[in-house]
């Protein structure tokens, strides 16, 4: 089930998709791209204008299906994958901008990396 995490793109928190929910949705997005491809090539306009033709439908509404939160940008679709991002900050909750980071991008704070149980 999707959870919420800040989005430092969106700069709110949103609805994150895990991996097997990303695999539902990752092909409806690829398909978005050809048709926005098609579109300006069938209709001679620019990216901004395909964009507006509502294009890429079935991603939003499968990204709705999945999370009740009704996204308006397409683009915004394509880092809303929880996997993309790194654990919480041990100072101020957000996650790490990705799973590698050394850093917390939103107060500075160094990544703690936690000790395992014995």
């Amino acid at each position: 089930m999707a959870r919420e995490l800040y989005c430092w793109r969106c700069d709110m928190v949103i609805p994150m998709l895990e991996d097997d929910e990303w695999a539902m949705l990752e092909p409806l997005l690829q398909a978005s791209v050809e048709e926005i491809k098609k579109y300006r090539q069938d209709h001679n306009v620019t990216l901004a204008e395909a964009r507006d033709q509502a294009l890429g439908k079935a991603a939003m509404e499968k990204y709705f299906e999945l999370t009740g939160f009704a996204e308006t940008n397409i683009n915004a679709l394509w880092h809303h994958q929880a996997s993309l991002y790194g654990p919480p900050c041990t100072a101020c909750g957000r996650p790490l901008r990705t799973p590698r980071a050394s850093f917390c991008a939103s107060c500075g704070t160094p990544r703690v990396e936690r000790a395992e149980p014995h």
